[in-house]
């Protein structure tokens, strides 16, 4: 049973509060209030709370009078469920899980903006989720009979744009992709709109966890010679190597009745099994979703299911220290430092991704020695930019897009008076984030995306695939 169920801003600000049915009064669980009064302690507490946690916090800890407090973080928003002792954990964070999932069907992209336009919207839908604490459903298909309330759009949303049509309305390479907000969209139509276009889009995401060992090669004394030394042999041995993928759909097509997912034919599930004649797709394990049809899945790799309107995982997948492509970054870097306190940190970021794929927002975060006191630059190409952070003690290097078979590098020097080898200690490692569109490191594609049975009309179909970084670490040996 939930007590309580909040949504906060990034900055701790209330959005939502819903007060399930009981909640402790200020003498505790002996004396128990009806709606209670003591929704901003529960607030303020749990903010207070999560903000002194150190690095990423669990989804689960006990606080405020005896409660547990129960979160997930999307969007740089909280939402936030206070149970009892009794309550099953599990329980409280699948419901959170879902519930953000059918916010963002009912109010398209869910941020701070979006939370407030739309909490007449979201109370109503808390309301008929939970009564008196107990969930009752979070079926779509159940919830669209009972919803009355209309989203607020903050900016109204049309798949034509001008910028996308040629000369007397032919169709252009940008006609042909879909854009990228395209997905978040309120599912059900606004009042009024008439001719809702009918769409499906199929996602392949994956999330890359790689951890790499230090390069012994590091470590040179001649601030004058070291920029000349040739690079390192090798970057350094992978330490851990992990695929977390899932196949996601979103449906803006009411009334399907059968819709057919086909995937690569030489999709094996563990080390011993084979298919097909080409290069086999491996995955260590899967699991799908309820209401995902296998029965043409051994044989053919066709996954069945009769969607709903809103979103929906198909099928979650994991790869261990297999992956069948090289990893899309390799950094090498060179750490030389002198008796002076003069520490340089040369990094070349190479991208193994084809030639014609490529990365967004790549980001390179570089914990420097505490001491630090200074820092200077030097990149390589001018889209570039790096920031020393001195609340982290950090350097941020950014790189807005990098192209598949490209080499970019930066060269930061740094003040450390009295630079010892505790204070070298203090150097890394380094955290690289990245998005790379268009690519899975698994292989893993989709062949075709059909309906099956008598159909009004055939929705349009959009099949993406983007793979980044969940933690991509890379150790430095500068001692």
């Amino acid at each position: 049973m939930l007590s309580q169920v909040f949504v906060l801003s990034s900055k701790g600000d209330r959005l939502i509060y819903k007060d399930c049915i009981l909640c402790p009064s200020p003498r505790g669980w002996a004396g128990l209030s009806l709606r209670g009064d003591g929704g901003s302690d529960f607030v303020e507490s749990f903010f207070r709370k999560i903000t002194a946690l150190p690095g990423d916090q669990p989804p689960i800890f006990a606080a405020h009078e005896g409660l547990h407090f129960v979160h997930v973080r999307h969007a740089g928003l909280y939402f936030v469920a206070t149970a009892l002792p009794s309550t099953s954990p599990f329980t409280a964070v699948e419901f959170l899980n879902r519930l953000v999932t059918l916010l963002r069907d009912y109010c398209g992209a869910l941020n701070e903006k979006t939370v407030s336009l739309n909490f007449a919207l979201i109370y109503e839908v808390l309301d008929e989720l939970l009564d008196y604490g107990y969930i009752q459903t979070t079926t779509p298909d159940v919830l669209k009979n009972f919803i009355q309330m209309e989203p607020v759009v903050s900016q109204h949303f049309s798949l034509l744009d001008l910028s996308t049509v040629g000369l007397f309305g032919a169709d252009t390479q940008q006609s042909r992709v879909a854009p990228s907000c395209a997905a978040a969209r309120p599912v059900l139509p606004l009042r009024g709109e008439q001719g809702a276009r009918a769409e499906v889009f199929l996602d392949v995401m994956e999330r890359l966890t790689v951890i790499i060992a230090a390069n012994i090669w590091t470590r040179a004394v001649d601030l004058n010679l070291c920029l000349f030394l040739p690079p390192p042999p090798n970057q350094g041995t992978p330490m851990k190597t992990d695929i977390q993928g899932e196949i996601r759909l979103k449906s803006f097509f009411p009334g399907c009745s059968e819709m057919r997912v086909g995937l690569t034919e030489e999709f094996c599930v563990g080390k011993t099994e084979l298919r097909g004649y080409g290069t086999a797709v491996r995955v260590d394990e899967c699991s799908f979703h309820s209401a995902v049809k296998l029965d043409e899945f051994e044989r053919s790799r066709v996954l069945r299911v009769s969607p709903s309107q809103g979103e929906l995982s198909l099928m979650q997948y994991q790869l261990a220290d297999d992956i069948p492509t090289p990893l899309p970054f390799h950094l090498f870097p060179t750490v030389t430092h002198d008796p002076a306190g003069r520490l340089q940190v040369y990094l070349k970021l190479r991208c193994d991704l084809m030639p014609k794929s490529h990365a967004v927002n790549v980001r390179v975060h570089l914990p420097v020695p505490k001491a630090a006191v200074s820092l200077s630059q030097e990149l390589s190409s001018p889209e570039q930019t790096a920031a020393w952070q001195p609340s982290t003690k950090s350097v941020e290097w950014v790189v807005p897009r990098v192209q598949g078979g490209s080499q970019l590098s930066a060269l930061f020097k740094l003040e450390v008076p009295g630079l010892s080898r505790a204070g070298l200690l203090e150097l890394g490692p380094v955290n690289l984030a990245f998005e790379v569109p268009a690519h899975t490191c698994s292989g893993l594609q989709i062949r075709f995306l059909r309906f099956a049975g008598p159909q009004p009309s055939l929705p349009h179909r959009w099949v993406r695939y983007v793979t980044h970084s969940d933690s991509y670490v890379i150790r430095l040996n500068a001692g």
